[in-house]
């Protein structure tokens, strides 16, 4: 059971994956850190779904500036075509899936709308539709300025990273994917995975309980 109650920092990630979103539900308060620089190969313009041949990147492409970029700052490189990539790998990973459907039409005007200039105004329209399905009612501020200080265990800005073990918030959700059984079960996927999978009950296994 997941019984971390403290207060944490948080990145704008891309449809967070199920370690992301459990710490937050866990947590006391929580705050998403704009002012950290962004970071390459992080989960800040990516997240990672179960496809048909295994785990499938979708990487939303950035415009490259010269040095360090703040995340507030990062911009959408519209000039590849990847929205329409991207909605196409998700329907054709979660078509099938039990709840797809249910969901369709909240994520779909996403990737078919206006388009967003800043990277974080995406991760947070996505993050909005998440937390709107998952039935989870909490006002996640952003930050004001960089937060150097917070303590190791409450700042999970580098600690939900693709290179780094999963944490424990993970390990104990098990649930049947799409294509488990040609492939197994795939731990720790964005949360959009565990949501076409399971509902309502999505919710109920982030908390553990």
């Amino acid at each position: 059971m997941n019984n971390s109650k403290e207060d944490i920092v948080l990145s704008s990630v891309y449809a967070g994956n199920v370690d992301y979103f459990s710490s937050l539900i866990a947590s006391k308060s929580a705050v998403i850190d704009i002012h950290e620089f962004f970071r390459k190969q992080s989960y800040r313009n990516r997240c990672v779904i179960a496809g048909a041949n295994g785990p499938l990147n979708l990487i939303v492409p950035i415009q490259r500036g010269s040095g360090k970029t703040r995340m507030k700052d990062v911009k959408i490189d519209h000039s590849q075509n990847w929205k329409k990539i991207h909605w196409k790998s998700i329907e054709s990973a979660y078509r099938t899936s039990p709840y797809f459907e249910y969901y369709e039409h909240l994520f779909f005007p996403v990737y078919n709308g206006n388009k967003l200039k800043f990277l974080i105004d995406l991760n947070d329209k996505i993050a909005e539709i998440i937390l709107s399905c998952l039935q989870f009612e909490k006002s996640i501020p952003k930050s004001n300025y960089y937060i150097s200080k917070v303590s190791e265990s409450a700042d999970y800005r580098q600690r939900i990273h693709p290179k780094q073990p999963s944490l424990d918030f993970s390990a104990g959700i098990k649930y049947i994917q799409v294509f488990q059984d040609k492939l197994g079960f795939y731990p720790n996927l964005s949360i959009l995975d565990l949501l076409f999978n399971e509902g309502p009950n999505a919710i109920v296994l982030l908390k553990g309980t």
